[in-house]
């Protein structure tokens, strides 16, 4: 595996750029200020950065809802802005990954412009439109992911139009040959200005199933939180219409054969499907996506069970893909908010760390998360989410992950000089990077060690999986690679755990890492609260 591709077992740090710096004082987050960071992004150890979506756009979905996909949002910056970060982090080997929304655009977008002005013009059949119902009704019963129908009457046209997601999000119609040229002409604007990779929202999205067919009903008993609200009616039904239609994987296979022209670059699938680890499974064979990742982890269970039962589904099925594995993003509560059960330390940030970064595949950490970051209360006449407009109080919605990167401890954070778009919360100012780069003990300077350690660590970054049954709150797990095999356990408790491991042979603990270390002597695995195992087989 010396000659891997680089994606394969790297950690990509996500940049939520409206939150990560601002330059200007307008208290949104912008290109010059990821430029600013990228020296102490490299100190963090990371292989490449992925930058949330910095295109033209009305911000109703904060930049997933894009009106021109080959231009950069004044908000943010310039094209200009965005050349000169690509070469500043690739002068200091990092890989640059660009979100990239291919399912939907904005309702301000020249292209739905057109399509919506009447049914016979160039572009009139580039989105999901459908007659009403002898009754008006919208043509099916799809529902949004952010509420509601998932159906918007257009009275220019005198016909629905489909969005998944908000209504000023309206689907493309991927069943039409010119769209995906069209979206394939994009994302090349990009490869061609030098990206490395790209991360694809939603990308099971793309295809709706033709014939427009109701999704059935799901029982009472099995409807789970969708779309991050457990209130969601879109709970109510399994999606096997709107979504995941096989026609995708003939485009994943268009998109690939892009790619490849472009060597090195790689293809990060977002997926969440009714059987999202099977569909990752599918998304990531051979001359499709390079990568998938899902929500799996980004759930409140946190047990060994649930990501021994996760992970190993997964290895079930993939055979010939690459997995990618994230505990934090911009859509869900933050990790030690969610994970924690109330303690926020830096021992049990680590320890969050050093559990990603030990599975099997690659890893995506969220910006915040090195510095042990808990999710922000914002109260609600301060919120911007829509989402979580919709759904207060039930739900609150995304903000409180995507409040401004603390970087000082004074009034903003040193996020700007203007009033952020998002309050910082007090609690935050005080684990700012100045207070945390001068703390050894700190979850910035613990995350460091762990990820720099990790490197080089063969059988980490490349090696098999193999999990042991243990009984909670221990997580146990071998990976070998090229004759080496390691022994990974972690205590996810807060006290003491001990327990057997059917393993023979002796195994020489690793240091390095920074970690609580148990022990593992004579099949007897000792761990302190929150410890962890790092061992050799000899």
């Amino acid at each position: 595996m010396t000659h891997a591709p680089w994606w394969r077992g790297a950690v990509t740090y996500q940049i939520y750029p409206r939150s990560f710096l601002d330059t200007n004082g307008d208290g949104v987050g912008d290109l010059p200020g990821i430029i600013d960071k990228l020296d102490y992004i490299a100190s963090l150890g990371v292989d490449a950065i992925w930058i949330s979506p910095f295109f033209k756009s009305p911000m109703a979905d904060y930049g997933y809802d894009i009106a021109d996909y080959c231009d950069v949002d004044p908000l943010f910056g310039q094209l200009e802005d965005f050349d000169r970060l690509l070469a500043k982090a690739h002068g200091l080997g990092i890989r640059v990954m660009i979100d990239q929304v291919l399912s939907h655009t904005s309702v301000e977008h020249a292209w739905f412009q057109q399509s919506r002005a009447s049914r016979d013009n160039a572009r009139a059949d580039w989105y999901v439109w459908a007659d009403a119902n002898a009754d008006g009704t919208p043509p099916n019963n799809w529902l949004s992911i952010f509420g509601g129908g998932a159906w918007q009457w257009e009275p220019r046209r005198g016909q629905y139009y489909l969005h998944n997601f908000l209504a000023s999000q309206p689907d493309l119609n991927f069943h039409n040959p010119a769209v995906r040229a069209a979206i394939l002409d994009c994302v090349r604007f990009w490869l061609e200005r030098g990206v490395d990779g790209l991360r694809l929202d939603a990308i099971n999205f793309c295809f709706h199933d033709a014939k427009l067919r109701d999704n059935p009903a799901r029982p009472k008993d099995q409807r789970v939180g969708r779309g991050f609200s457990p209130d969601n009616p879109y709970a109510f039904q399994y999606h096997w219409h709107n979504n995941t239609q096989p026609e995708n994987l003939d485009f994943l296979a268009e998109l690939r054969a892009l790619l490849d022209r472009y060597p090195g670059t790689v293809a990060l699938g977002e997926i969440s499907s009714e059987d999202s680890l099977a569909t990752m499974a599918e998304y990531t064979q051979a001359g499709r996506l390079h990568m998938g990742y899902s929500f799996e982890l980004l759930t409140d269970d946190f047990s060994a069970a649930h990501i021994r039962s996760t992970v190993r589904q997964l290895e079930a099925q993939m055979r010939e893909g690459w997995p990618c594995w994230a505990i934090s993003n911009h859509d869900v509560e933050r990790v030690l908010s969610r994970w924690g059960r109330g303690k926020s330390t830096p021992e049990l940030a680590n320890l969050f760390t050093a559990l990603v970064c030990s599975l099997r595949g690659s890893v995506c950490v969220y910006q915040g998360e090195e510095l042990g970051l808990t999710e922000a209360q914002v109260p609600f006449e301060s919120l911007k989410d829509p989402y979580g407009i919709a759904f207060w109080p039930q739900f609150k919605g995304r903000d409180g992950c995507r409040t401004p990167m603390p970087w000082s401890d004074d009034e903003h954070a040193g996020f700007s000089r203007g009033e952020p778009w998002l309050p910082v919360p007090t609690e935050h100012r005080a684990l700012a990077v100045v207070r945390q780069e001068a703390d050894p003990a700190s979850a910035l300077q613990g995350f460091r060690r762990i990820v720099g350690w990790r490197r080089g660590q063969p059988a980490l970054r490349w090696g098999d999986i193999r999990f042991l049954d243990t009984p909670e709150p221990v997580l146990a797990f071998t990976r070998s690679h090229a004759g080496e095999t390691l022994l990974v356990a972690f205590n996810l408790d807060g006290k003491a755990a001990e327990t057997e491991l059917p393993l023979d042979g002796q195994w020489q603990p690793l240091e390095g890492h920074g970690l609580v270390q148990g022990t593992f002597v004579g099949g007897h695995l000792a761990l302190p609260a929150h410890g962890v195992l790092f061992a050799r087989l000899a």
